[in-house]
């Protein structure tokens, strides 16, 4: 036999959604357990465009080429995000435009991003080049999200394997990343 059932006051079942929600949100901007993002991060020394050597997939990106990210500071004190890829399949390029802030200290690799979406998710530098700023290793939320990023189309293989070896010590899953091709895209590619 069944308990009689007792409704939830209205000003209760919300606080309870409200607490569900901040949640599950938080959890879209907090780094996975064990992965530390990088400190003595300079936005400034990060702006630039990023070109991706390397990304777990992803349904956002799912088939792209030539994925660039460029970083510029916002007047609201965020950094801009444009992130660019070619579809080879259509011939034609795809932008996707977004805002990112800092989590906590600006000195800490750590970031809110939004990128065509209401909600934000996470973005943590979790290796640099810290003299040169010229490669990253990048997390989202989850270990299904890792970038490895560059300064430029290509990167140095022992630079790569140690990426990868950084990542796979992390827990990342390293042998499913997808090598992003940089060739040259042809002039009937439109923009």
């Amino acid at each position: 036999m069944h308990a009689p059932h007792t409704p939830v006051p209205l000003h209760r079942a919300v606080s309870i959604l409200m607490l569900g929600v901040a949640m599950v949100l938080s959890s879209c901007v907090s780094a996975p357990d064990g992965v530390t993002p990088v400190t003595g991060f300079d936005v400034k020394r990060y702006e630039g465009r990023w070109y991706e050597i390397a990304r777990l997939d992803h349904p956002f990106e799912r088939g792209l080429t030539n994925v660039t990210a460029t970083y510029s500071e916002s007047p609201d004190g965020g950094v801009l995000v444009l992130n660019r890829g070619y579809d080879p399949k259509s011939r034609k390029w795809k932008t996707a435009d977004g805002l990112a802030k800092p989590l906590g200290d600006p000195g800490t690799g750590s970031f809110k991003v939004k990128v065509s979406s209401p909600f934000y998710a996470s973005y943590h530098v979790i290796a640099l080049d810290q003299k040169a700023y010229g490669y990253a290793l990048v997390s989202g939320p989850t270990r299904d999200y890792l970038w490895i990023l560059s300064r430029t189309p290509q990167m140095k293989p022992a630079t790569l394997g140690e990426l990868k070896a950084k990542a796979a010590a992390l827990g990342f899953p390293t042998g499913e990343l997808i090598m992003v091709s940089h060739d040259p895209v042809p002039e009937s590619g439109g923009q």
